[in-house]
């Protein structure tokens, strides 16, 4: 069985006036990549691969996150494909670089990454706050299929993480 995390970046700033691809973290956003960083860490729950989209706030996340998590980042595949992912270039990303990774992460965007999850995973149930992955929140999901024969309901949702939900 292999391991897939999807990732939604940390919360991004609007005010600076950066263009969409630019945009950087808030403050907020920081510090939610470094807590959950130290919770995967203290997890002792490492990704052979990580595939990030180039976007400003994935790269900013993931790097907060690895640093806190104490991971190297020698593993990362940066993929332009994974900006503005639907589910069929997130399929096409996994086949082309999981390669033969039992454990990989995705960091991307909304609401490509929630459209994944649900396709993996259908019986979902939606939160109240009508988001599965709001900013800076981890899914966690066992595969039942090779990374190059993803398909509807082939996966098994293990855990969702928020950071919100993170004891302070």
């Amino acid at each position: 069985m292999k391991k897939l995390w999807l990732l939604r970046h940390a919360k991004s700033d609007w005010d600076t006036g950066a263009a969409d691809f630019d945009r950087p973290l808030k403050k907020r956003g920081r510090k939610s990549a470094d807590r959950l960083g130290a919770w995967l860490a203290e997890r002792g729950e490492c990704p052979e691969r990580i595939l990030c989209s180039p976007a400003a706030r994935a790269v900013a996340t993931l790097e907060r996150l690895v640093a806190a998590a104490g991971w190297s980042p020698e593993n990362v595949i940066r993929d332009r494909r994974l900006y503005g992912a639907d589910i069929e270039d997130f399929r096409a990303v996994l086949s082309d670089h999981a390669g033969n990774a039992e454990h990989v992460m995705v960091v991307g965007h909304n609401p490509g990454l929630e459209d994944l999850l649900r396709d993996l995973v259908p019986a979902l149930t939606t939160p109240d706050d009508g988001k599965l992955l709001p900013t800076a929140a981890l899914a966690s999901l066992t595969i039942k299929t090779d990374w190059h024969a993803l398909e509807a309901n082939c996966a098994q949702l293990d855990w969702l993480q928020r950071v919100r939900e993170l004891n302070h």
